[in-house]
């Protein structure tokens, strides 16, 4: 990492009250394998970052831990001031998850209303009623920020992938969250469903929502991502500019020594459920 990409991803790093994301000396071990090894990661408030790597790298597992679905071996994990161990005090009603397709929902008939309306439901309790006005008209609010207010009623089975994965998005934004995290937003859609999603994420950005997209590269949302962080073999391997991101960086850069596998990374602004 130069000069400019190291000043880059070390500020803020004594500011975490400024912090959307705070995670240090992250380690997570499945089975006999570590999987990241001492990851340090700060996400302040109103950036939109993209965490790339190959398959087996480790970049969803980040995310999980990010999100407390998987137990640290070490380190600690705030988000939005709160650490992830005391899941009852985390404010989830202002973090929203989108995960890939719609598993658990493929399974049962729903109405795209009624997929986006459980997005509501917070962990142990209710955010807002499952039924009732303020309920229908937040998730129709929410579907038409995605392009999909005339869908309300169709059932998701008949969508494409593409629109389904905009109901996710629904899903996630009937909370008015203020962290959004998204796992491979563009995996398996068409060419013209991808386009759909970057304008709609596009119109996101301008609100200013912070958000953490896992991609196996930007693609279509490149214009979109303010920082490229990179994760190989369970480190993060690079962390600066789009610019400077895989597509231009070479690849023996891209490969974690020992020597560089503490050095901090910090940087400025779940189907498994957040419940």
């Amino acid at each position: 990492m130069d000069n400019s990409n190291r000043a880059h991803a070390t500020q803020n790093v004594h500011d975490t009250a400024s912090l959307a994301i705070h995670a240090s000396d992250v380690s997570v071990v499945l089975g006999q394998t570590r999987v990241l090894h001492e990851m340090n990661f700060n996400v302040p408030h109103g950036q939109s970052i993209a965490v790339l790597g190959a398959n087996g790298s480790g970049k969803s597992t980040l995310m999980r831990a990010l999100l407390g679905i998987l137990p640290l071996s070490s380190g600690k994990v705030e988000l939005m001031g709160v650490n992830v161990s005391h899941r009852r005090d985390v404010p989830w009603q202002r973090i929203g998850y989108v995960p890939q397709r719609v598993s658990a929902a493929s399974r049962v008939p729903s109405t795209a209303l009624e997929v986006v309306r459980s997005g509501l439901l917070g962990p142990g309790r209710y955010l807002f009623a499952d039924r009732g006005r303020r309920a229908t008209e937040a998730a129709l609010e929410a579907l038409d920020a995605v392009g999909l207010a005339d869908r309300a009623h169709d059932h998701v089975q008949v969508f494409s992938g593409g629109q389904a994965q905009r109901v996710l998005i629904a899903r996630a934004l009937v909370k008015s969250p203020e962290l959004l995290f998204l796992d491979e937003p563009l995996a398996g859609i068409d060419r013209a469903s991808r386009e759909n999603l970057a304008s709609t994420l596009a119109h996101l950005r301008e609100c200013g929502l912070t958000m953490v997209t896992i991609l196996h590269d930007m693609g279509e949302l490149t214009s979109l991502v303010e920082r490229a962080v990179v994760v190989a073999e369970g480190h993060i391997a690079f962390d600066g500019t789009p610019e400077e991101s895989p597509a231009t960086v070479p690849e023996e850069h891209l490969h974690l020594h020992e020597s560089s596998s503490r050095t901090p990374h910090h940087a400025p602004r779940l189907t498994t459920e957040l419940s």
